[in-house]
């Protein structure tokens, strides 16, 4: 579904986590982060994030856009795009603009899906109606 953006969003990636490197802590970055290594703690981009095979992380997670094909125990808050590849695995609660799930990607949690009509809404109250009674 997303193939041909997510080619576009990856093209310059400003952070790449490779395979043998482990990060703990918080980790913030502006641009696009590609994951392949292990993550504990938070991260969070204004860019887009893309989550490799072997990588696992353990931690809340906030992108623009997202490309899953790891594994993340955390909730997930994805501004835009996220997808799930057949590989993908998440434990944790999934709030997103819109989603792709490949067959065999696990999500095992909440998936809330918002726009910004959705939110406006929510922080409006609702207008209390009495019942209506005929005689």
């Amino acid at each position: 579904m997303f193939k041909k953006q997510e080619a576009d969003n990856f093209k310059e990636a400003e952070t790449i986590i490779g395979p043998s490197v482990k990060v703990e802590g918080d980790f913030v970055g502006q641009g696009n982060i590609i994951v392949d290594g292990v993550i504990k703690g938070s991260v969070t981009t204004n860019g887009n994030l893309r989550v490799g095979e072997q990588a696992k992380i353990t931690a809340a997670v906030t992108a623009a856009n997202a490309l899953i094909s790891g594994e993340i125990h955390g909730n997930v808050t994805i501004k835009g795009d996220l997808e799930l590849t057949e590989n993908a695995k998440i434990f944790g609660d999934v709030e997103t603009k819109s989603i792709c799930v490949a067959r065999g990607a696990i999500l095992n949690g909440k998936c809330a899906m918002t726009n910004d009509e959705i939110k406006n809404n929510k922080k409006q109250p609702l207008e209390k109606t009495e019942p209506e009674i005929r005689l």
